[in-house]
């Protein structure tokens, strides 16, 4: 529209939900390359936008400077400041609603969460696909007035391997596969004695990069890779912006219901997901990936799949059901995305 020039884009939290946020943008610049962006989020999630280049960034610190009610209306000063048109509140939580008020006047649409959707979902009422969270967050540009649409945009090249921080990849072949066997919930995590024969299938042929986030992950990850020559980890190794680095040079990332599936999909990197207690039908799998990359449990087994959205609350014994994904179907997945 052409009384918009400007957009606040809100998005707090959390790692896996911001990354979806990248691919929308990046298609709206490419519709809308006259339109300026300046993005709210946290400071550890600034360099997920590095490839939105209308965008910058401006970091939402609640814990010091916008901590409490008096505190966002220092932030609402600022951002009035930056003479912004509109607000795409891709979040829509109780802070962003405090803005909300606080920058009246502005043009401001929030994300339809679809909350009653997902409860009919995750209830058993209705088990059908639901609308995916990227085209729920190009909706609020939509209803902002824009017109695009959400086709895989052109995403940049691999990062260029230089010394500081890809001499981890130096000496592999082309095909690099990452593999991310952590979540945030045990009944989103494929068990470990089963990752760990895809593992020794991949990497006859394959070399195979390990990532994960805290120091327990990280151990566990060390010794894995230790029983394999071409098997290395990453885990704790480098920062968020380094990682998106060697990220953008795999073939294929297998990761759980998780962020790094969502980080590998925001730089064009072909992901296979697999799922345990939560569905993709939810709407949060992974940006432009075919639905064959999804690997599922066995309802048949466990036909209240979906317990939950984010695999925190399930039935007794559901928190195995990830286990019914044979080994070799994920083999199987991985290979035919090389």
């Amino acid at each position: 529209m052409a009384d918009i020039k400007h957009i606040l884009v809100i998005r707090l939290s959390s790692m896996g939900d911001v990354a979806m946020t990248v691919p929308v943008l990046l298609a709206f610049a490419q519709s809308n390359p006259k339109v300026k962006l300046t993005v709210l989020t946290k400071k550890q999630f600034a360099p997920l936008f590095r490839d939105v280049k209308t965008a910058t960034v401006i970091l939402a610190d609640f814990k010091e400077r916008y901590k409490g009610v008096l505190g966002l209306y220092k932030l609402s000063k600022r951002i009035r400041k930056l003479h912004i048109d509109a607000v795409a509140d891709l979040h829509n939580v109780l802070r962003t609603n405090i803005l909300k008020c606080l920058l009246f006047g502005i043009k401001f649409n929030q994300i339809n969460k679809g909350r009653s959707q997902k409860k009919a979902l995750t209830s058993g009422v209705n088990f059908s696909p639901l609308r995916s969270t990227p085209e729920r967050y190009a909706d609020v540009f939509r209803n902002l007035g824009f017109s695009f649409k959400l086709n895989a945009p052109s995403f940049r090249a691999p990062k260029k391997r230089d010394v500081s921080t890809l001499n981890v990849l130096e000496g592999f072949s082309s095909a690099v596969i990452g593999i991310a066997p952590f979540a945030a919930y045990a009944s989103k995590t494929y068990p470990i004695l089963k990752m760990d024969k895809v593992i020794s299938k991949l990497q006859k042929e394959h070399t195979i990069l390990l990532f994960g986030g805290g120091a327990e992950e990280s151990q566990q990850l060390q010794k894995l890779a230790l029983k394999y020559a071409n098997v290395f980890s990453v885990a704790g190794k480098f920062s968020l912006e380094h990682e998106l680095d060697i990220i953008s040079n795999l073939k294929v990332m297998l990761s759980m219901d998780s962020s790094n599936g969502h980080m590998a999909a925001m730089l064009g990197v072909k992901v296979v997901t697999l799922w345990g207690v939560t569905h993709p039908y939810a709407g949060f799998a992974p940006y432009a990936q075919g639905a064959t990359n999804n690997l599922l449990a066995d309802r048949t087994k466990y036909p209240k799949i979906p317990t939950s959205i984010y695999g925190n609350n399930f039935p007794e014994g559901y928190e195995l059901a990830i286990e019914t994904i044979p080994v070799e179907s994920v083999v199987e997945a991985v290979k035919n995305n090389l």
